[in-house]
């Protein structure tokens, strides 16, 4: 299947319900592990997540009742299974911004992503520390937080890019055995001049002093 037919865009003037059901943390947890793990019970994601069944459950059905899962093929009749329905979904950031409470619904979807990158992280650490990944991927796993200087044309450019790349590479690996999980976050976001700092004059930096921030690559 096409990378864009498993893409879900959602408009946030026509479905901003189903896009406030996606900042419920618990929701985005169980459409992240369907996406990653693939079909699962209500009764196994609560294992995994350490929530009662019926907590799952009632939130499966939240994320079904706006198309985000869809029932799975059942190995028996005893208990649902349930799939996601697609790989990834997306929005207009300019459009959300223009709806009503959109702004707020994009902060705590961000702020959600957030929570997702710092335990990914955990879990890589440990993961590697434990031997269940190999050292293999020691060296390229790891985080950025470079700092370069684009206009918004560009900054769409660098976007564009990385998906196509991201799905080059994907489909490259598909059949490889040494392929694993990835877990990819990438940010892209512009700050204005800091006033402050504008403002300051420090005769004794250098040309080599940086804000702590503008650290180079840590891959």
């Amino acid at each position: 299947m096409d990378s864009e037919d498993r893409r879900r865009v959602l408009d946030p003037a026509q479905d901003g319900a189903a896009l406030k059901a996606l900042t419920h943390p618990l929701r985005l947890t169980l459409l992240g592990l369907l996406r990653q793990h693939g079909p699962a019970t209500a009764s196994e994601l609560a294992a995994r997540t350490g929530e009662s069944s019926a907590s799952t459950s009632y939130h499966l059905r939240v994320l079904a009742k706006y198309a985000f899962v869809a029932e799975a093929d059942h190995r028996d009749s005893r208990e649902r299974r349930w799939k996601s329905v697609h790989d990834m979904t997306s929005w207009s950031n300019e459009a959300m911004r223009r709806t009503p409470g959109g702004s707020t619904i994009l902060g705590v979807l961000h702020r959600r992503q957030i929570e997702h990158l710092q335990r990914s992280l955990e879990r890589h650490e440990a993961d590697l520390e434990s031997g269940r990944l190999s050292r293999d991927w020691q060296e390229p796993s790891g985080v950025s937080d470079a700092m370069p200087r684009l206009t918004p044309e560009s900054l769409a450019e660098l976007w564009e890019a990385f998906r196509a790349k991201t799905a080059e590479l994907t489909a490259r690996d598909a059949e490889d055995p040494r392929a694993e999980q990835v877990v990819l976050f990438t940010a892209g976001l512009a700050l204005a001049p800091d006033p402050v700092a504008d403002q300051r004059t420090d005769a004794s930096a250098g040309p080599g002093v940086t804000d702590a921030t503008g650290a180079a690559d840590a891959s």
